[in-house]
């Protein structure tokens, strides 16, 4: 647990030291910790250690640990990261807070339906592949406008803004240019009237370069909980 706790210290401590260059106040930025493959006591000792928010990839995986901190619920907020397939989206409505990685509208709409009632609206993101790349997910710069406008018109949804996985890049500037195109993307749907206000990218090794170009939310496994097996 102190291990933990020393690295989440040093994560807040770097991203408190971007926000100043930013000129931007450290609570401006959310840190999300993101457990794959880490086990539910990982979590609960990030927790202790005063994490509140939490990442997972993998569907079956993330529902596992929900149900091993069940005494927690109240207190965390968990967030799908990973893809979504079409026959995981009910329990995905059921379970979690957030889905940062929608890119087609039938995904949203699966949501939209089997949100429960009872429940507070699901926060989603849309996933963008600002780099291009053919093995990443993600909708388009240029199917983006569409996508977020229907989404948004969702019940039980709520369109909260954009994600992205940029390519690994070496220096701070190469890093800060997709964090850049999605800030930009952002700000043209909120042009267009959208209510947007967060930008999820950036991760344990561009975090201060995300943090410049405008992230709200910081998603970082490696540097909170060490190396994956």
């Amino acid at each position: 647990m102190t291990t933990i706790t020393n690295r989440l210290q040093a994560v807040h401590q770097r991203l408190t030291n971007a926000c100043t260059r930013a000129g931007r106040s450290a609570d401006s930025v959310t840190l999300l910790a993101v457990s794959k493959t880490q086990p539910a006591a990982a979590v609960r000792a990030a927790h202790a250690a005063g994490q509140s928010a939490f990442g997972e990839n993998y569907v079956q995986e993330g529902l596992a640990k929900i149900e091993a901190l069940a005494d927690l619920r109240p207190e965390l907020e968990w967030h799908l990261i990973g893809p979504l397939q079409s026959n995981k989206t009910r329990v995905v409505a059921e379970a979690f807070d957030w889905v940062h990685s929608i890119d087609r509208l039938k995904i949203a709409q699966r949501l939209s339906e089997q949100r429960p009632a009872w429940a507070a609206p699901l926060q989603v993101c849309l996933q963008v592949n600002v780099s291009g790349e053919g093995s990443k997910s993600g909708v388009a710069p240029a199917g983006l406008p569409a996508l977020a406008q229907a989404v948004a018109a969702l019940p039980r949804l709520r369109l909260r803004g954009l994600m992205a996985i940029p390519e690994p890049a070496g220096d701070e500037a190469a890093q800060r240019q997709p964090h850049r195109a999605l800030r930009e993307l952002l700000e043209a749907l909120r042009q267009q009237g959208l209510a947007l206000d967060t930008l999820s990218t950036g991760m344990s090794a561009d975090l201060e370069a995300a943090v410049l170009e405008g992230a709200t939310l910081v998603r970082v496994g490696t540097a909170i909980f060490g190396e994956r097996a």
